[in-house]
């Protein structure tokens, strides 16, 4: 039983060894010829990929400071007397970050 296990096992992973290898080897011109000859159709270009913003984190924070404001201004309490303090902190934050962003250009 166990030969009969074994021998079947080595026979799948030989089979997908050779499907695996043929369907991953590149498809490559028979004749030097077939190469040489150009394509009928014209290849189209690629798609210009939009390049991401710059200093990701500093939007990121940027982001996250406007929640933590706008979560301040509709607070139903007053903090102890520092959420208005904390509102104007953010908002320097918030003033500070933006300028990096533009001193970057």
């Amino acid at each position: 039983m166990k030969v009969k296990i074994l021998s079947l096992s080595a026979l799948v992973i030989f089979a997908l060894t050779l499907c695996l290898s043929v369907t991953s080897t590149p498809a490559s011109p028979k004749t030097p010829a077939a190469a040489a000859v150009p394509a009928a159709t014209p290849q189209p270009a690629p798609a210009a990929v939009p390049a991401p913003p710059p200093h990701p984190e500093i939007r990121e924070a940027i982001e996250s400071l406007r929640r933590a404001k706008d979560h301040l201004d509709h607070a139903a309490h007053d903090f102890g007397g520092h959420r208005v303090e904390a509102i104007r902190a953010i908002d320097e934050a918030m003033h500070q970050l933006n300028d990096c962003l533009k001193y970057d250009k």
